[in-house]
C-alpha cells in the first residue's frame, strides 16, 4: 500500500457511519475490500482478471457497500490497467455513485471519479454538480500547475530548472525507492528516454529522499536521465502532489498536457506524450 494514497478499508468507509447491517452482507463487503487491497501483489495478468471479476461483483452489492467498494477498486485499479477494464471500473463507481443515497456518498469518490474522466479519458455519464464541480477544480488546479517552475540538484549536483527546457516535451515524474509502482514503471521510463532523448524530449524525476537511498537503486536500475532531489518535500508540496508515482507531461511550450493517476501501461505513457506532440 502506497503512502499518500491509502486504500480505505470498508470498516472506516462503511461500518463506522451506516446502520447496522446484517452480518452475512458486511463479512461479504469486508472480504471483497480485502481482495481489492490485496490486488497490487498479483501477476498482471492475474490481476486484470481479479479486477473484472471484482467489478461484476460490487454491481451486485448492496447501494451502502458499492460505492465505497467501487471507489477502493478505483484506486487500485489506475495502476497499470488496460483501458477496457479501466472504463468498466469506472463506469461502476459512476453507477455507485448515481444510486447511492447521499449519506453513503463523499466528496473523494466524486474526485476520483473527475480524474478518470480528465487524466485517463474514461467515459463518465453522471448528470451531477458535484461532479461538475469537481471537474472545474481539476481544470483550476491544472492550469495553476502549468504556471508552476522549479530548480532542484540531481543526484550528481548538476541544477535542472523546469522552465529552461521549453522547446522540449518534459515528463515529470514524482516517485520514491519505497514506493512498488514506482519502482516498476522505471524500466518504461528507462526505455521512453532512449527512444526520445534526441528528438527534444527530457525527464525529470523528483524525489524527496536523500542521495544515499536513490544512488544505489539508480546503480542497480541503471537509470540515465536526471533524478532531482527535494529536500523537504517543497516542490512536490508546490505541486500538490499527495499521492506516487505521478507523472505530468509538458509540451514544447511549457504547457501541462498530460497527467497519469498512478503507474500506467507503456501504451499509457506514449499517449501521453503524443497529447504533447511526441510520437
Amino acid at each position: 500500500m502506497r503512502v499518500l494514497k491509502v486504500l480505505l478499508p470498508i470498516a472506516v468507509c462503511v461500518a463506522l457511519r451506516l446502520p447496522a447491517q446484517e452480518p452475512p452482507a458486511l463479512a461479504a463487503a469486508k472480504a471483497m475490500d480485502q481482495e481489492i487491497e490485496n490486488l497490487s501483489d498479483l501477476p498482471d495478468e492475474a490481476r486484470a482478471q481479479a479486477i473484472k471479476d471484482l467489478v461484476l461483483r460490487i454491481r451486485r452489492q448492496p447501494k451502502q457497500y458499492a460505492v465505497a467498494l467501487a471507489y477502493n477498486l478505483a484506486i487500485a485499479a489506475t495502476e497499470a490497467t488496460e483501458r477496457e477494464t479501466l472504463q468498466d471500473v469506472t463506469t461502476t463507481l459512476a453507477d455507485a455513485i448515481q444510486k447511492s443515497p447521499d449519506k453513503y456518498r463523499d466528496d473523494s469518490q466524486y474526485t476520483m471519479l473527475a480524474k478518470l474522466a480528465r487524466y485517463s479519458h474514461m467515459q463518465v455519464s453522471l448528470n451531477d454538480p458535484q461532479y461538475a464541480a469537481e471537474i472545474s477544480k481539476l481544470q483550476a488546479e491544472d492550469e495553476r500547475r502549468s504556471a508552476v517552475d522549479f530548480t532542484l540538484t540531481d543526484v550528481h549536483g548538476q541544477e535542472w530548472n523546469l522552465r529552461s527546457l521549453r522547446g522540449k516535451v518534459v515528463l515529470v515524474n514524482f516517485w520514491a525507492t519505497w514506493c512498488p509502482p514506482c519502482r516498476r514503471e522505471l524500466p518504461d521510463l528507462g526505455a521512453l528516454y532512449e527512444r526520445f532523448r534526441d528528438r527534444g524530449f527530457a525527464i525529470l524525476a523528483v524525489t524527496d529522499e536523500v542521495v544515499s537511498k536513490v544512488k544505489p537503486l539508480l546503480s542497480q536500475q541503471k537509470v540515465s536521465y536526471p533524478v532531482l532531489l527535494d529536500p523537504g518535500h517543497r516542490v512536490r508540496d508546490l505541486f500538490g502532489i499527495n499521492s506516487i508515482p505521478q507523472t505530468l507531461i509538458y509540451d514544447r511550450e511549457g504547457r501541462l498536457v498530460a497527467q497519469a493517476i498512478d503507474r500506467p501501461l507503456m501504451r499509457g505513457f506514449l499517449d501521453m506524450l503524443a497529447q504533447a506532440g511526441l510520437r
